[in-house]
């Protein structure tokens, strides 16, 4: 009976997918281009015709021409929870899942619940209530997707804390651009359809900039694209025999390059719809009994990403990184290995020119790829 055993999985996992719900995500470059507005009318469309559609969370920031259309749907009231001595309204998960609506709108799919909610993320309420087969509707902003982070912070000089897996945008049936020019979208920011007066003059100075929003526009339509792209490739098979890519980014337990290696490595594996591992090598200089506290802090940040982003960690003991490299390519069957830019200090010039070489030349009889982020 051991033999079956896999196609008894792949068959109860059949199942299982063709039993969750379908799950449609809008897109923007930034606040205030419609996404709200879109669903709400899709809403509409869809009640018309007689689809049994239900507001789960909507947040229409006073605009006015997006409350207007909130009327005549049904909307589940919101949960109240009393948190430090205030009372704060969330989505009432438990509510929606009793009632299984056929689909459920649910915005702000980055939102962070309140302290003592059953998920701390909104994108993990969304996971169970696909997984209960109910459809949903949700929409996101380009900045709030975590391998494009430090992306948009590198534009808009925000560090954008609540942020969604690409894992997230990955489980989509849909994905959707809502697009607008920079002169439509300031227009709209300045007539006060985006914002309330006294908060207009701090947004054109921020994300609302023209040169962010034509990058932040580019972004939004790169991600969406690649979505469909990654959509027909595995919808529609391409030809057996092509190289399987096979990522390997690699780390220190510094605090702040890991991440942006993490993060630029899961983009690459997302282009060529692979996979990708994140190696630290564990040197004798960071053995158990003396890698510092903060260093054991920065790492499990590292992992904790990488596995948000949909990695796999690999941690291993090695007399020093390059050997450590090696070893892990050869096992692992890596296509590409990613590292940050060489320290090569003046005083061992001789020693790390001859290490760094050494790996580069073990690469390439390989046939591995190796990618130096900045």
């Amino acid at each position: 009976m051991e033999e079956y055993q896999p196609n008894v999985q792949h068959f109860l996992d059949l199942i299982r997918k063709s039993r969750r719900g379908k799950f449609k995500v809008y897109i923007g470059m930034v606040a205030g281009v419609g996404k709200t507005y879109r669903m709400l009318q899709e809403a509409h469309q869809l009640s018309e015709n007689g689809v049994d559609i239900q507001i789960g969370y909507i947040e229409t920031h006073n605009r006015i021409e997006t409350e207007k259309l909130t009327e005549g749907l049904t909307i589940i009231p919101r949960q109240k929870i009393y948190y430090k001595g205030k009372e704060l309204e969330e989505m009432d998960l438990e509510t929606i899942l009793r009632i299984r609506p056929e689909i459920i709108i649910v915005d702000e799919l980055a939102h962070t619940n309140v302290s003592g909610s059953k998920n701390e993320k909104r994108w993990q309420d969304v996971q169970d209530i696909l997984d209960a087969g109910i459809n949903v509707i949700s929409a996101i902003n380009i900045q709030h997707i975590e391998s494009l982070n430090q992306e948009v912070e590198s534009i808009t000089g925000i560090e954008v804390a609540e942020r969604i897996p690409d894992s997230v945008l990955v489980m989509a049936d849909e994905v959707v651009n809502i697009d607008l020019t920079a002169d439509e979208l300031i227009s709209r920011l300045k007539s006060g359809k985006i914002y309330q007066a006294d908060k207009i003059d701090l947004a054109l100075s921020n994300f609302f900039k023209s040169e962010n929003i034509l990058q932040l526009r580019e972004l939004a339509l790169k991600e969406v694209a690649l979505r469909v792209e990654k959509k027909i490739e595995i919808e529609i098979p391409h030809s057996i025999g092509l190289r399987h890519e096979r990522f390997l980014a690699c780390i220190s337990s510094k605090p702040k390059s890991p991440k942006r290696i993490i993060r630029k490595t899961a983009r690459l594996s997302t282009h060529y719809n692979s996979t990708f591992s994140v190696l630290y090598v564990k040197t004798p200089r960071e053995s158990s009994d003396k890698i510092s506290l903060a260093s054991q802090r920065y790492l499990i940040n590292h992992f904790k990403l990488a596995t948000e982003l949909g990695g796999d960690i690999i941690q291993i003991d090695a007399p020093d990184v390059i050997t450590g490299i090696i070893e892990v390519c050869k096992t692992r069957q890596i296509s590409t290995v990613c590292i940050g830019k060489p320290e090569i200090k003046v005083w061992n010039l001789i020693v790390s020119a001859f290490r760094y070489r050494y790996l580069f030349n073990s690469l390439a009889k390989s046939n591995i790829d190796l990618i130096i982020l900045s």
